[in-house]
């Protein structure tokens, strides 16, 4: 049941069998069905999770009351809104299941016992911060010098597998565009590659 998230881990760190049974004691595994909002603006974040299975984006409303998807998050990826987690203060963010899901869930108080027993997570859990900044800073620059098809095209290969699994719109939104415009590359491409 829990041979991904260990093997996620396991990346950063190496860890006994016993460590990966305080690990797996301190999660809960949560099934949660399409279109569920896990976290809304003014919450305060009470999870990071690993997505076992599903699809999960992060979204925030612009002034006009547009929802601007900020990531997605898939199979073996995590999801939480780390500011609010750790500074314990209200969202600025959405976050919202677009498949039915399956998360194993640490909250506060399980994150902290399990960085007090096995300190060595505290890597992991700094690793996974870092490469979160690192995306987040790759697609500000995206969004600055790149044009909307070069986005596009940037898009497909961190998330491979998102077009076949969301709404055009969805895919619109994360990149600034219109859902009309979205249609246009795909087709572009697909002509390219016959």
């Amino acid at each position: 049941m829990f041979e991904n998230i260990i093997r996620n881990i396991e990346r950063f760190i190496t860890i006994s069998p016993e460590e990966g049974k305080i690990f797996t004691d301190a999660l809960v595994c949560q099934t949660f069905p399409k279109k569920t909002v896990l976290l809304r603006e003014g919450e305060i974040c009470q999870f990071e999770g690993y997505i076992h299975k599903g699809c999960v984006r992060m979204y925030c409303l612009d002034d006009s009351g547009s929802e601007v998807t900020l990531l997605f998050a898939i199979e073996d990826w995590w999801i939480s809104d780390i500011a609010s987690f750790h500074e314990q203060k209200p969202s600025k963010v959405y976050i919202e299941t677009l498949e039915d899901s399956e998360i194993y869930m640490l909250n506060p108080t399980t994150k902290e016992k399990l960085l007090q027993e096995i300190p060595k997570f505290e890597r992991v859990f700094r690793m996974l911060v870092q490469r979160n900044l690192t995306t987040l800073q790759s697609r500000l620059v995206n969004t600055i010098s790149k044009t909307a098809s070069d986005r596009y095209i940037e898009f497909i290969k961190v998330y491979p597998s998102i077009p076949q699994r969301v709404a055009q719109y969805y895919i619109a939104s994360y990149l600034g565009v219109s859902k009309e415009f979205v249609s246009t590359i795909r087709k572009r491409l697909a002509s390219k590659e016959k």
